[in-house]
């Protein structure tokens, strides 16, 4: 529900959920929770409004995105946040051209002039990350017996080499390469000084874990605070080593030095090692560089962006061909390109296979037809085009790094993308609406009952 709008300035909405209760296989959401659902409902809903008002469904979306100027902006459906940031009609802009929409509506047509059937597909989604603030969560979580907040604790021993603890666990998107990037750029130390040690809880601060795209968006920023901290303490004993007050005295790029003469100062790795051995250090300071920090944010993060799928069905089968994907992703500002386009790819690759090909298939006795790796149809790198895979960034200001979060951005986006493309394909034979997975029977089922 608390993504029910998506990027658009919907004043009234009502939702109603049906339970219904069965006896088959439990399932249960394992990338974006809820938010794939959401977008869904969404961007088809907007898919339909342009069909039935005979509008481009680009223009239908881009007339009704909330401005840049409207931000921080208010849903109605968020029990108190707000939208941080957002410029969406850019994020759109970029993957129209990349795709080069007028050339392909072009060539649309004198496909379906031969009998071809080629669609394209949008998706502008929006999705709550960095989950947080723990305040919030005591409103719309009753009963969930857990909070928001994260911890970490950074220490720079005597010869320089920082430690890292973090109360986050990662399932393989590289948080210990992201969080080493944060501590080397901010002591100035080399990345390979850095270790970092995840969750364990007999020696890790508490956390609350690794999911709604947090890691980075509240994990990280608790990195970040316990390094500025560690920095105005380094910039402390580096000015009584230098004999110099402290106001005098700046530290940057891993070195404390008296402003106006960069050239001379004092190294992390020298003020680590003073600050280690206590000799010598300013009234009332404590040994040791070493701070924990326990973040909670004042607000949750909403990236955005727009998804394009193309794709050919085949007249006589039913298949459908992806033939390309781009993803225009804004995720705030971004640390580490690779390991966010390898996020966005891997979701992606989820979001295609709930649409085109994954589902539980049950005969008329109840029994699962899909029970193992044989029969279900997972996805296979031959499936995919390669996607092409874009950002453009507006930072938030709920926290001092401008993170918003990129862990589910493919999931979330890429499944209204695929099914939209495929029934703008097949909108000739005044086909309006097809429920996933669309597969090669059901899509064949489809065009022979609509030809009929």
């Amino acid at each position: 529900m608390r993504s029910a709008t998506g990027a658009y300035r919907i004043p009234t909405i009502h939702c109603q959920v049906l339970g219904v209760y069965t006896n088959t296989g439990m399932v249960d959401a394992y990338r974006g929770a809820g938010r794939p659902e959401a977008t869904y409902a969404v961007e088809r809903a907007v898919d339909l409004v342009a069909h039935e008002l005979g509008l481009d469904p680009v223009e239908v979306r881009r007339k009704n995105f909330i401005p840049p100027e409207a931000f921080p902006y208010d849903p109605g459906i968020l029990n108190g946040l707000q939208y941080d940031t957002g410029d969406y009609e850019k994020a759109l802009d970029r993957a129209l051209e990349i795709v080069g929409y007028e050339d392909f509506r072009s060539e649309q047509a004198e496909a379906r002039q031969q009998g071809r059937y080629r669609g394209i597909g949008f998706s502008t989604y929006v999705e709550i990350c960095g989950a947080a603030p723990s305040a919030w969560i005591g409103t719309v979580g009753e009963g969930w017996g857990a909070s928001m907040w994260e911890s970490a604790n950074v220490r720079v021993h005597l010869t320089g080499k920082a430690v890292v603890t973090i109360g986050t666990q990662p399932q393989g998107q590289g948080h210990e390469t992201t969080t080493a990037q944060i501590v080397a750029s901010e002591l100035g130390i080399p990345i390979e000084d850095v270790t970092v040690e995840l969750g364990d809880t007999q020696g890790a601060p508490f956390g609350y874990g690794t999911y709604a795209s947090r890691s980075a968006a509240v994990g990280a920023i608790a990195v970040y605070n316990s390094l500025q901290r560690i920095k105005q303490k380094a910039r402390r004993v580096g000015a009584h080593m230098l004999e110099a007050d402290v106001e005098d005295v700046e530290f940057e790029a891993g070195r404390a030095f008296v402003k106006g003469s960069p050239e001379t100062g004092k190294t992390i790795q020298e003020i680590a090692g003073a600050a280690a051995l206590a000799y010598d250090l300013p009234e009332g300071e404590e040994p040791f560089l070493d701070d924990t920090t326990y973040y909670d944010p004042p607000n949750c993060t909403f990236p955005f962006g727009t998804h394009v799928a193309v794709v050919d069905v085949d007249p006589e089968s039913g298949q459908v061909t992806l033939e390309r994907y781009v993803a225009v992703d804004d995720v705030g500002r971004v640390i580490n390109p690779m390991i966010v386009d390898g996020q966005v790819h891997g979701g992606i690759a989820q979001g295609v296979a709930q649409a085109l090909w994954e589902g539980a298939v049950y005969d008329d006795q109840g029994q699962l037809t899909t029970s193992s790796l044989l029969d279900y149809a997972i996805p296979k790198a031959e499936f995919l085009p390669p996607l092409e895979v874009e950002r453009t960034e507006t930072p938030t200001d709920v926290n001092p790094l401008g993170i918003k979060g990129a862990g589910e951005t493919g999931t979330i986006a890429s499944t209204p993308a695929v099914v939209n493309a495929v029934v703008d394909a097949l909108a000739p034979l005044g086909i309006r609406h097809l429920d996933m997975p669309l597969t090669p029977e059901r899509v064949w089922r489809a065009m022979r009952e609509a030809g009929s």
